[in-house]
């Protein structure tokens, strides 16, 4: 059986442990293509079963792409860059050209300039040791963005194989599909969900010309949002359209929380903007800072949620920053930022310590 793989993860299928990843029962083996019992489940009953792997399995698999001679197509999350960049990629993917595709461009404010944004994007993995072929912007949801990615793919490849790589929830097999589906192989898609560590081996598309096109599996970011909350309170955290920002003018010592999974301080000095980019359904609530550290102790679950339902109450991690860019981000993994208006501000952030919290120049002007 080691020439059956699930068409739906890449997993090699096994009949014998119920329990194992891969399992399919026997019967599964005659339909074609043959997809194991947790892609089945999770497919048509949103169901998702645990498998014992680590990020560290993940990027040993991806090491392998070291001895390729390929095109690396890296897509990042634009609403979460910082949870959706994979340290040392570089030595993962050897010498390979690397074409950086900025995917749910869709969900950002229709203001936002698309070629600052690209630029943006060139200037913050040059900083982490990345220098790209060339950056694009698609949405995989929206099936915007995607010919064009296609053609560079097509040029930049130079008639060598494709690997697809990215961190969980970033859209990889979303994307892959609409490829498949407009060579007019449908039969063939692969499984997709927001949960994470869907894809579990390669999974290798044919091209035209005898190479192939691979869907690795998705590296898993722990200090994204994603990984904090239950799949209930995912859709009030994960963006399904375009944000509406939310600007609030503070005056010194006053909070701002986000859900029950991050909190900002502004200490001042004097009153100043703060805008929220998040998923539209996410409850901002402010308050006065000397009110904030009680509300969090009796409102966790409740008014401030996500999270739904209060079990226990997470020891939050602070951040302080003092701010130097005229606009500044102080971004959630996998959750939003929030954009501080002016030099000189006094901001303290706190976050549960699984959810990363950066600052950066922001990628918005105005």
């Amino acid at each position: 059986m080691d020439d059956i793989l699930c068409a739906g993860c890449g997993i090699k299928i096994q009949t014998e442990n119920e329990n194992a990843p891969g399992y399919a029962p026997p019967g599964a083996l005659k339909h074609n293509p043959v997809i194991c019992r947790r892609c089945f489940r999770l497919k048509n009953y949103n169901e998702i079963q645990d498998v014992p792997m680590t990020g560290d399995d993940f990027l040993k698999l991806l090491s392998k792409i070291a001895d390729a001679d390929a095109l690396v197509v890296y897509l990042v999350d634009i609403f979460d860059f910082s949870g959706s960049w994979i340290p040392g990629l570089q030595r993962f993917i050897g010498k390979n050209p690397v074409l950086l595709v900025g995917n749910k461009n869709d969900l950002l404010p229709k203001s936002t300039n698309p070629n600052k944004l690209k630029n943006w994007l060139r200037r913050s993995v040059r900083g982490l040791g990345l220098r790209p072929v060339d950056v694009l912007l698609m949405s995989a949801e929206k099936n915007h963005g995607i010919d064009d990615v296609m053609q560079n793919m097509e040029y930049y490849r130079n008639g060598r194989d494709v690997y697809i790589v990215g961190v969980t929830n970033v859209g990889k097999s979303t994307f892959i599909n609409h490829l498949i589906r407009q060579s007019g192989n449908g039969d063939g898609e692969i499984t997709t969900s927001h949960f994470p560590g869907t894809t579990l081996d390669f999974i290798g598309i044919p091209l035209d010309d005898g190479h192939m096109l691979y869907d690795t599996p998705g590296v898993v970011n722990l200090h994204q949002a994603a990984h904090f909350v239950s799949e209930q309170d995912y859709g009030e955290i994960m963006p399904s359209k375009e944000i509406k920002p939310k600007v609030f003018q503070l005056n010194e010592d006053q909070t701002l929380f986000l859900g029950g999974l991050g909190r900002i301080d502004y200490t001042g000095p004097g009153r100043r903007s703060l805008i929220v980019y998040a998923s539209n359904a996410l409850t901002v609530h402010r308050t006065k800072l000397e009110n904030a550290d009680d509300l969090f102790h009796r409102q966790y679950g409740h008014l401030l949620t996500p999270p739904s339902h209060r079990d226990g109450l997470p020891a939050l991690k602070r951040y302080d920053f003092r701010t130097d860019e005229l606009n500044t981000d102080i971004v959630f993994s996998g959750l939003g930022w929030v954009t501080v208006k002016g030099k000189g501000a006094r901001v303290s952030a706190y976050a549960p310590s699984s959810i990363s919290v950066s600052v950066r120049a922001s990628i918005i002007k105005g």
